[in-house]
This record gives structure tokens, sequence and C-alpha cells, in this order.
């Protein structure tokens, strides 16, 4: 057993023959099971024009998993600032914590989370910009601190008990959670590149603030558990999928997996893959086990978030019951291999 809290972040994945409305219903029966198993959070990411992602209403679908739960956290992991006032993000979020007190996050991204296009419709009447995050992010914390800014207050919002996180990839997100004192997520389980960098930066860099006195680090990788390590390494290749169709520029919803993909990719598919899946724990429990002890282990990590691109939906809450077993000690006992 591990002595971090264990977290897991959701995309809500739209599966190839699926529909909104049933990625919203598995996410929230997935968040029932994940509470019952002990884990701390759960969080939903905010990614515009990708048809294979249901979240980009992400405080909406924070509200119907939160109400599907009773004592998980759930929040967003992450609402990407500068594509919203932060009046508005107040004013949501505020609002979940008075339906859900003491158990809303807010991460908060400086990346659109879609591409230039989607970016654009969604700032067209908006002022912001990445260059203006950390001035964002100080209006953001006024407002639930229930100060009048320029005259406006947040309501809902103003004294929310809403967690704060920056997110990041890079060295530029660490130096920003450093600056407020704010716990501080990395998105290792795409752009895990920089994440030693980012760590020392942040923890060297960081001033206390009165609701983190220390520095908090969460690390995040895609688990893909299975009893047998073929079946884990078959699940994965749907994720594969994505990544190499999101990189490639042909995203589309999650696909089915495919027995022998690995050989149809070309070189520089492969090294891309490599890249972005540095932090991926794939195989049986006790190789999960190993991969990502190993990696807490490195990171001196304070808490992981694992994700898991598992086209079925059973096997997705089996690959997060096993999370559950090796790292917490709970879930169902083990099952046999077939």
């Amino acid at each position: 057993m591990t002595s971090i809290p264990i977290s897991f972040l959701d995309l809500a994945p739209i599966t190839e023959g699926g529909t909104a409305a049933l990625a919203f219903a598995r996410a929230a029966d997935l968040a029932r099971h994940l509470e019952t198993w002990g884990f701390h959070r759960y969080w939903l990411a905010e990614h515009h024009n990708m048809p294979g992602i249901a979240s980009a209403a992400t405080a909406v679908v924070i509200g119907h998993v939160a109400t599907a739960t009773s004592r998980i956290r759930v929040g967003a992991g992450g609402v990407m600032l500068p594509n919203h006032a932060p009046l508005v993000v107040a004013e949501q979020f505020g609002t979940l914590d008075a339906l859900h007190p003491g158990r809303i996050d807010l991460g908060l991204g400086r990346a659109p989370g879609t591409d230039p296009v989607a970016t654009h419709a969604l700032r067209r009447t908006l002022t912001s910009s990445v260059d203006q995050f950390p001035a964002d992010v100080e209006e953001l914390q006024r407002y639930l601190a229930g100060e009048d800014v320029n005259g406006v207050r947040a309501t809902p919002g103003a004294g929310a008990a809403v967690q704060l996180w920056i997110l990041g990839s890079s060295l530029y997100g660490a130096q920003v959670a450093a600056h407020f004192g704010l716990p501080y997520a990395f998105a290792s389980h795409f752009a895990p590149a920089q994440l030693m960098d980012a760590i020392a930066l942040y923890r060297r860099a960081f001033r206390p603030s009165a609701a983190w006195p220390r520095p908090h680090v969460m690390i995040a990788a895609h688990v893909c558990a299975a009893e047998r390590e073929e079946d884990a390494r078959l699940l994965m290749t749907s994720l594969e999928q994505a990544f190499v169709a999101l990189r490639f520029g042909r995203p589309g919803p999650l696909a089915a997996p495919v027995a022998g993909f690995s050989q149809r990719l070309t070189p520089p598919q492969k090294a891309m893959l490599e890249g972005v899946l540095a932090c991926a724990a794939v195989g049986t429990p006790a190789q999960v086990s190993e991969q990502l002890r190993a990696l807490i282990t490195r990171t001196q990590a304070d808490e992981l978030i694992v994700t898991s691109q598992i086209y079925e939906h059973e096997a997705r809450l089996r690959s997060c019951e096993i999370v559950a077993e090796i790292l917490m000690g709970k879930g169902a006992n083990p099952r046999p291999e077939a």
C-alpha cells in the first residue's frame, strides 16, 4: 500500500459507436466505483473540438458526477483559464461548492485545450490570453475570497471553499504554482519530458501560503491493467490509436483495441508514443504495481492521479479496481487468470 492519495483523471471518452450521453452515464458509474474503492479525487479535463472527448462543458459534467457520488472530491483537471472570464469560473465553481460543499477542486491550465480554430471560437469575445494567466489566477482568487474586483463580486463564488490547483506540462506552470503557493499537478500522462525539472523548480521556488504551507506535487500516469499482460497491452492500443490520430491531425472517437497495432506503426509514430507514454503503467497487477511505485519513488510525489482510456467500460473499471487493490489494498480480491 502507498501512503499517498490516489486520484483519477477522466476525459469522459466517447467510444466508436457511442454517444456523449453514454459517456456521461459511464463517468458517473466509474466515479461511484472509485469512491467505493477509496480514490481521493475524480477530475475531468476541458477539451474542445475533440470527437472522442465529452468533457468540454467541464463544470456541468462535474455537477453530474458530484450528484452521483457523496464523498469523493470532484473537480477540474482542469479548466483552461484563458478560455474563460475569471468571474464566470468563480460563479460556476462557487455554484458547485454551494451544491456539494467541501468536495470541489479547480485545477487551472494555461493551454487552450483545443486547436487554433476552436480557440478563436472560444475567445472571440474575450480579451484574455495565455500571457495573462497569472493575472487571471489572481483575479479568480480574489473573487473566491469574497473581494470586490472593480465593483464586481462573484455570487455564488464569494467565500467558496474551492480547492485551487495549477496544472502544467512545462516549467511555466511550476513557476506559477510556486509563486501563488498552490498545489501543482504535472501532466506526465501525456507530456513527461520536463517532469523532474518542473518538480524540482516548483519545490525550490515554492512560497508558502495560508492554505499550503508546504509544496504539494501530484503526478499523472496512464494505467492499463488486466490479469494477463497480453490483455492489458491489447487494451492499451485504444489509447495508442487516439494519440496517433491526434498527433497526425485525425482525432476521432476512442477506437476499439486492435491486435498487432504496434506492428503497423511507422518509426515516427513509434517514437512519438514512446515519448508521450514514458510514464504509463501497463500489464498485470504485479507489473503495474512495480511501475507505479517506481514512478512515485523517483518523483517523491505527494499524490498520484491515474487515467485510463480503455474502450470497454468493464475493462476500464477492472483496471481501476486493480489500482485500488495494489496501491490502497481495496477493491475486490484479485481475479484468477483466465
